[in-house]
């Protein structure tokens, strides 16, 4: 069942006009994410919130997020990669497991609900400002041991309030300076955890219902169909002016869901 913002009581039957925007929202999340390998999270998040609850909208995303992913991981390396990231994914299963309910607490549905709002809007502000800023930090291997947790740490905790995975993990691992179809693997391990950690948590506060998992997995076509065309196109198109585009919605995105989410605080 979901629980639509413009109505008051819970229902079975969705109107076409929802249907429809997930279809195209994880159309375009897919797409986005095969010319870039990141976006299918923050774009779906960011855009069905604006029509549904955030735990809804995190729970239609586990599936297209867990497949495309794994889809993306796929390579020489894994293994090695695996053991070098090992402790950043703690760290995110630890946050995701510290934050859960967040997302489906008694509030979801008026304050609660706000604030996580408020969250991924701020999130979304973040990793935009970021993306069109260039700012491209380094960390030295001998610093990953004791930063790859608390960047774990801090992920997982956004991810539990927002259902957004990027943050700070994406910054961190392009500060790696891993070449690139390396960085592509580690940015789906990365998201794939997080996913494998926000649905369980989801599950255990009853948000990952049978209905909930039949949509998702519903929505799991047009994100593959997103994806396939997105990885054709990245052969014929400069993905660096694709990325500002991207961010620059991304950031007008942020905005709204921010101002919109905190009004009913004030």
């Amino acid at each position: 069942m979901l629980f639509y913002r413009n109505h008051a009581t819970m229902t079975d039957t969705p109107p076409l006009s929802l249907l429809v925007l997930v279809a195209c929202v994880f159309a375009l999340g897919g797409f986005v994410k095969g010319v870039v390998g990141l976006g299918l999270p923050t774009i779906a998040m960011g855009l069905l919130s604006v029509a549904v609850l955030p735990a809804q909208a995190a729970a239609l995303l586990v599936v297209p997020s867990l497949v495309t992913n794994l889809w993306q991981i796929g390579g020489p390396g894994l293994a090695a990669l695996l053991r070098r990231m090992a402790p950043l994914l703690l760290g995110v299963c630890t946050g995701v497991w510290a934050g859960a309910g967040w997302l489906t607490g008694p509030g979801d549905a008026g304050h609660g609900a706000s604030l996580a709002g408020v969250g991924l809007g701020l999130a979304l502000l973040a990793y935009a400002t970021l993306g069109l800023m260039h700012w491209r930090p380094r960390v030295p291997p001998m610093h990953e041991r004791w930063l790859a947790p608390l960047v774990g740490v801090a992920t997982g905790l956004v991810t539990a309030a927002t259902g957004v995975f990027v943050i700070p993990a994406v910054p961190y691992l392009q500060a790696l300076g891993l070449e690139k179809e390396a960085l592509v693997r580690a940015l789906g391990v990365s998201f794939l955890v997080s996913t494998i950690a926000l649905g369980v948590a989801l599950g255990q506060h009853g948000a990952l219902h049978a209905s909930a998992l039949a949509g998702s997995a519903l929505a799991l076509l047009p994100a593959l169909a997103g994806m396939a065309l997105g990885q054709r196109l990245r052969r014929r198109v400069e993905a660096e002016a694709f990325k500002r585009i991207f961010f620059c919605g991304l950031l007008a995105l942020g905005a709204y869901l921010t101002i919109r989410s905190a009004w009913p605080l004030l």
